[in-house]
């Protein structure tokens, strides 16, 4: 059984996949600083979802990937 920490990490993941293509921003003509308003969101969208992988590999990969952790160079 799942524990709601592991459904907030799926909620998570699949909010990333969601908003990952600014469909609403397609046809937008808006720039800011030289680029364009939906690269701008891309560009952040990517450090967000950079952020998000790399707490997850801290705090749940090992128990939601049913990965058995090796740890201080046991191998």
């Amino acid at each position: 059984m799942r524990s709601i920490r592991d459904w907030l990490w799926v909620v998570g993941f699949a909010t990333l996949v969601v908003f990952s293509i600014p469909w609403f921003l397609w046809g937008s003509s808006r720039v800011v600083a030289g680029l364009p308003v939906w690269l701008w969101w891309h560009l952040g969208w990517m450090v967000l979802a950079s952020v998000t992988f790399a707490l997850f590999t801290r705090s749940a990969w090992d128990r939601l990937m049913g990965v058995d952790a090796v740890r201080g160079g046991d191998a």
